[in-house]
C-alpha cells in the first residue's frame, strides 16, 4: 500500500482535516522564512562592488529587485512541492503521464511570482533532482516533462537557458523526483515597478481566476485521499476523477501581465495566491482594510476537498485560492479594462474588492469571514 492510501487513525474516522494535520505547519516554518531574510538583507552591500543595488521595498514581496543602471532585475527560486506524487499514483491507476502539466506547474510556482513585482520573464532554469538514476529511464514520462517543460516556456516567451538533474539516491526517496524552477527577468521600462509604493486606498481588487488547487495544499489534497473508498478515482465532478481534477495544470498569468503592460497598466501591487490562500491578500505591510464584496466560483475541486475535510470557509479560505489565483490591486478607474485584458488571454476575472483606510484586515463580506494583521507574518 502507498503511503497515499495507507489509512491513519487521526482522519479515517473523519472529522475536520487541516493542513497542518497533512505535515504542513506555517507557523513552525514562517520564522525560518524571516530570519533568512533579515540574514539575507545585511548582504545586500555586496552589490555594491559592482555599481549595482537592490530595491529594498522588494525584501520579503515574492521576488527580488536589483537595480542595474538601465532597469531592474528581478529573479526567483520556487519548487513545486509534493504534486508530482499525484501524478505517480495516477500513473499506477490509468498508465498515463501527467509530467506535462506537472512541468508547467513547476515554472508558474517560478513565473507568477516573478511578475507581482512587474517583471518581465526572460530565462527559467530547471531543476530535477531524482531519487536514482532509473527515475530517467521511462521515457514517456521523461519525454512527458521535457515537452512540458518546453511548453510552458513558450507560452511565456521565456528562453530555457538549461539545469540539472543530479540523481539523490539517499536524499531524494526511491522513484520519486524534487522538481524546482529559478527564473530571471527584467523590468523595463523602471517604470513598471510594482512593490505596493503606489498602493493606496480606493484601488480596486482585481482577481484572476485559478484552474483548480495549482500546486498550493496538495499535503491537504493527498492526506485527505485516506478518507475517499475510490481514492483518487473518485469522481468530484462527471466524468472527471478527484487525481485528475487535482492534476489540472497551474494557470500561467504572466500573458496577462504583459498584455496589461503593454495596454500602458501598470498595477500598484499584485499577489500570487498559493500557500496562505486568501490571506495572501495582506502580503503588502502597508496598514489597509482590503474588502471583498464578490467571490469567484470555486472550481469543482477544491468545493471537494473542502466538503470532504469538513473545513468552514475561515479554513478553506485560509489555505487554498478557492477560485482566485492571483489578485492585481489597481487603480479603480482601469479595473474593468484589467478584466477585459486578462479575459482576452483566456483567464477569467473580475473585480472582487476595494482597499480602504483602516486597520490591517481583509473582510470577505459574502462569506462573512476576516482575518486581522497576524494572519500572515512573512517578513
Amino acid at each position: 500500500m502507498t503511503d497515499a492510501a495507507r489509512p491513519d487513525s487521526s482522519t479515517a474516522a473523519g472529522g475536520t482535516l487541516s493542513y497542518e494535520q497533512a505535515g504542513v505547519n506555517y507557523d513552525l516554518i514562517d520564522p525560518l522564512k524571516v530570519a533568512a531574510q533579515r540574514a539575507a538583507a545585511a548582504t545586500a552591500g555586496n552589490l555594491a562592488v559592482h555599481g549595482f543595488s537592490e530595491i529594498a521595498a522588494s525584501r520579503g514581496e515574492s521576488a527580488y529587485v536589483v537595480d542595474v543602471g538601465p532597469f531592474y532585475l528581478a529573479s526567483i527560486v520556487e519548487c513545486l512541492g509534493s504534486k508530482a506524487l499525484v501524478a505517480d499514483e495516477m500513473k499506477a491507476l490509468t498508465g498515463r503521464s501527467f509530467y506535462d502539466s506537472i512541468a508547467q506547474d513547476t515554472i508558474a510556482m517560478a513565473i507568477n511570482d516573478l511578475i507581482t513585482v512587474g517583471a518581465t520573464p526572460l530565462v527559467v532554469q530547471a531543476y530535477w533532482a531524482a531519487g536514482g538514476s532509473d527515475w530517467f529511464g521511462d521515457a514517456q514520462r521523461a519525454q512527458a516533462l521535457v515537452a512540458g517543460w518546453k511548453q510552458a516556456c513558450d507560452t511565456c516567451g521565456v528562453a530555457w537557458g538549461g539545469g540539472e538533474t543530479p540523481a539523490l539516491a539517499g536524499i531524494v526517496e526511491a522513484g520519486r523526483i524534487d522538481l524546482a524552477a529559478s527564473c530571471t527577468g527584467i523590468v523595463n521600462p523602471k517604470s513598471r515597478l510594482s512593490v505596493g509604493d503606489k498602493l493606496a486606498a480606493g484601488d480596486a481588487i482585481v482577481l484572476l481566476a485559478s484552474s483548480g488547487i495549482h500546486a498550493n495544499g496538495l499535503s491537504l489534497a493527498r492526506k485527505l485521499v485516506e478518507r475517499l473508498p475510490q481514492g483518487y478515482l473518485t469522481e468530484v465532478a462527471p466524468g472527471l476523477s478527484y487525481g485528475e481534477a487535482l492534476l489540472a495544470p497551474t494557470l500561467l498569468y504572466s500573458p496577462v501581465t504583459e498584455a496589461l503592460a503593454r495596454a500602458g497598466i501598470v498595477p500598484h501591487y499584485s499577489a500570487n495566491i498559493t500557500g496562505h490562500g486568501w490571506r495572501k491578500l495582506l502580503r503588502h505591510p502597508s496598514t489597509f482594510t482590503y474588502r471583498i464584496h464578490a467571490v469567484p466560483p470555486v472550481p469543482p475541486v477544491l468545493k471537494f476537498i473542502q466538503q470532504q475535510a469538513q473545513q468552514d470557509d475561515q479554513e478553506a479560505y485560509g489555505t487554498l485560492n478557492m477560485g482566485a489565483g492571483f489578485a492585481l490591486f489597481v487603480a479603480a478607474d482601469e479595473a474593468q479594462r484589467c478584466v477585459e485584458i486578462a479575459q482576452a488571454q483566456g483567464i477569467a476575472a473580475m473585480v472582487a474588492g476595494h482597499i480602504e483606510a483602516g486597520p490591517k484586515r481583509l473582510v470577505v463580506e459574502p462569506l462573512g469571514i476576516e482575518w486581522g494583521d497576524d494572519a500572515l507574518q512573512l517578513r
